[in-house]
């Protein structure tokens, strides 16, 4: 699997929007992390800086998402948004980092081109409680 397969998952995920969220079993999500005023710039940018950035930054952004701005990451993909602000059981970037998708849709995707490891319970957990936070 490879980055392209973000471009599936998005283009797919994003159209399917609530029927995905219904799909995936969120009681598998690890739990948001109880650290209040969770930002992009202060939190999230770094961990995205670490493990997304490769496929989805300024070059050549894979299915047209770019994770390396506020801004173009709640713009979301060429198919849609894939944050919902206030509402993380309905994020498909979520689903996809916490590995709730069937495994040819993880992100970053198992044995990838660029070496992105899997995020942390605790990643996954920070990104969870910025988007309840209004994804700001």
């Amino acid at each position: 699997m490879n980055c392209k397969s973000l471009s599936v998952l998005l283009g797919v995920s994003a159209l399917a929007g609530i029927a995905l969220a219904a799909e995936v079993d969120l009681n598998k999500l690890p739990p948001a992390a109880s650290r209040e005023g969770v930002t992009f710039a202060k939190d999230i940018k770094p961990i995205f800086d670490k493990s997304c950035i490769k496929c989805h930054g300024p070059e050549r952004p894979k299915a047209r998402l770019r994770l390396d701005s506020l801004e173009a990451t709640l713009k979301g993909s060429e198919n849609g948004k894939v944050v919902e602000p206030g509402n993380s059981a309905k994020s498909i970037l979520l689903h996809a980092v916490a590995h709730l998708l069937p495994k040819d849709e993880w992100m970053p995707p198992p044995n990838n081109r660029v070496n992105a490891s899997p995020l942390t319970p605790e990643e996954i957990g920070l990104i969870r409680a910025w988007i309840e936070q209004g994804a700001r």
